[in-house]
């Protein structure tokens, strides 16, 4: 299986860099079994109803996106060097991995010092990252973050234009609870209160869980052979009464269908062999590409995304290469918006792929 199967040209202009407004009137494509429709999410009150059961993640985004200047005394007097950092992962201690722009600037135990009166030492440098011990910790820490911190637009937005203060709404789900990501579940940022509500009238059931998105879910895939790419971890969290209530779905026959891939993938992650979900706690780098036999997922809302991406891998295990290509070329014809603000899909296998590939590091 080659890195270029999954490869799409995509013009520039198709990358949404806002969100549509209301969030509900985004476009939806429906890809059911053989068959698509163009249509909005709003119109997902018309597609789902009693039995089926939508998986929300309810990560909630941190501005982890710090402006600050590092101050050196040298010969010729203070040097001053403006620093970019984009937190990564939680440390303990107060600890965070972080992306440096320029990371050659730095060296160990050197002071950051950022807006709000948050600090940083650099304690470590490998592996491309710096490890960084911040002079807050707890709430007070999440205080001063939320002065200094930028929401951390992806990459391909963020080439586009500067993050600003609407992103603060933009980039956040309006059921997000645990603060921990650094990169949205961006399926789920499609949904309103209203169209939550519409949805519980029609009797559609919702299951929370918890999957901290990292910055990993950025990188790009480098090896020719996708079955060797070894995939980021990120800590998840399936409740007993979240696995109790999708247990219950199944087993009265109804569909399960997360929204976005990072809820697909941790379910995934916490189902057994048997399609039985169990609490789960943890961190999971599970990669799922064609030829995986899905355990608990019965189809998946989620946004378009990128050429030769793991997460285009997923949906062509779901639907099949061949049917995602055609999906895609549709989609790209018709002018759907791409990537974290653009519009959705709603993915409706006709039948599961027999094939049992998949591989989990954690």
């Amino acid at each position: 299986m080659k890195l270029s199967d999954f490869d799409f040209d995509l013009p520039e202009g198709l990358i949404a860099t806002r969100p549509a407004r209301p969030r509900s009137a985004a476009r939806l494509l429906l890809a059911e079994g053989d068959g698509m429709r163009d249509l909005h999410v709003r119109d997902l009150v018309d597609l789902l109803g009693p039995g089926d059961r939508l998986v929300l993640n309810n990560t909630r985004v941190i501005p982890a996106r710090l402006q600050g200047l590092r101050r050196r005394m040298t010969p010729q007097g203070e040097a001053v060097a403006k620093i970019e950092v984009t937190l990564t992962e939680p440390r303990a201690q107060g600890g965070w991995a972080a992306l440096v722009k320029p990371l050659r600037k730095l060296k160990e135990g050197e002071e950051i010092a950022f807006a709000g009166g948050l600090s940083a030492r650099v304690a470590g440098i490998a592996d491309g990252q710096a490890a960084l011990v911040f002079n807050l910790e707890g709430a007070a820490f999440d205080a001063a973050l939320a002065k200094a911190g930028d929401m951390p637009l992806p990459p391909y937005i963020a080439a586009l234009r500067a993050p600003d203060a609407q992103d603060r709404d933009d980039y956040q789900t309006v059921f997000a609870r645990h603060a921990g990501a650094v990169a949205a579940p961006t399926a789920s940022l499609h949904f309103d209160d209203d169209l939550l509500a519409a949805l519980r009238d029609k009797g559609v059931a919702f299951t929370e869980v918890t999957l901290h998105v990292g910055a990993g879910t950025f990188l790009p895939v480098k090896v020719e052979d996708v079955t060797t790419h070894r995939m980021h971890a990120e800590w998840g969290e399936v409740t007993e009464s979240a696995a109790a209530e999708i247990n219950a779905t199944r087993a009265a026959g109804g569909r399960v269908i997360p929204v976005g891939t990072t809820a697909l993938r941790l379910i995934e992650s916490a189902a057994g062999e048997d399609g039985q979900m169990r609490p789960w706690r943890g961190a999971t780098d599970i990669f799922i590409y064609p030829g995986y036999r899905f355990r608990v997922t019965d189809g998946l809302m989620t946004n378009f995304h990128l050429p030769k991406s793991t997460l285009l891998m997923l949906v062509s295990a779901l639907m099949g290469v061949g049917r995602m290509r055609r999906v895609y070329a549709h989609a790209v014809a018709s002018g759907y918006r791409f990537f974290s603000y653009g519009d959705a899909s709603l993915l409706l296998p006709s039948r599961r792929d027999e094939g049992t590939e998949s591989r989990r590091e954690a």
